[in-house]
């Protein structure tokens, strides 16, 4: 077992959690949200390639109770999966309409792009992968895809975009590049019901 996985292209999917939903959302597949990240890479999973971790970069809604609860009901979903989860942050910004004085929170999300590009650096420095899988358009992406392919001979990044989100900067320096297809999202969904190793059991949040 051990020398045939030496054999196999050790992958790692690094996941733009918020590039990912804005992209099913602007597209009208917002009944997708409750998305088996999981599933959806294994389907891209060739037979001499060997999936090593998928990581999942996000940060945590704030200032809403209701989206709070919705995203850790998700995001406790997707770890039950084996999915990795990796936290940048949101940052209240205070908008005002100067015509009617009334006020609101932006929240901004930071770090997320960091995170990513510093994994994707590193685990190619650690000779961690083979091939990396990068499901985002953001074209703050393209010096660290280029990095890699250029400076790691042996190792490649490969680009999944998410509906709506394709971009041909990025598309131009990943080795390989496709559309994640709305068919796809459309089946792999999670159980309604999913049980994690401690026996609690997560329900699938109304409106997902």
């Amino acid at each position: 077992m051990e020398s045939e996985l030496k054999e196999k292209q050790r992958v790692i999917a690094y996941v733009d959690g918020s590039n990912l939903y804005f992209g099913m959302i602007d597209s009208g597949l917002k009944h997708c949200k409750w998305l088996d990240v999981a599933k959806l890479i294994k389907g891209f999973i060739h037979a001499n390639q060997t999936l090593v971790a998928i990581k999942f970069f996000t940060s945590r809604i704030t200032h809403n109770p209701p989206k709070e609860k919705r995203q850790t009901t998700y995001l406790e979903a997707l770890e039950s999966q084996g999915v990795d989860l990796i936290f940048g942050s949101y940052q209240a910004k205070f908008m005002e309409c100067r015509e009617c004085g009334h006020d609101w929170i932006l929240p901004t999300e930071k770090m997320t792009d960091v995170n990513i590009a510093t994994h994707l650096l590193m685990d190619a420095h650690l000779d961690a992968y083979d091939t990396a899988i990068l499901i985002s358009g953001d074209s703050d992406f393209v010096p660290c895809i280029e990095s890699v392919n250029t400076v790691f001979l042996t190792k490649s990044v490969v680009v999944f975009f998410p509906p709506g989100r394709h971009n041909n900067s990025v598309a131009e320096v990943a080795r390989a590049n496709q559309i994640i297809g709305r068919q796809k999202l459309i089946e792999c969904q999670l159980p309604l019901e999913i049980e994690k190793k401690d026996g609690y059991i997560l329900h699938k949040p109304e409106g997902w």
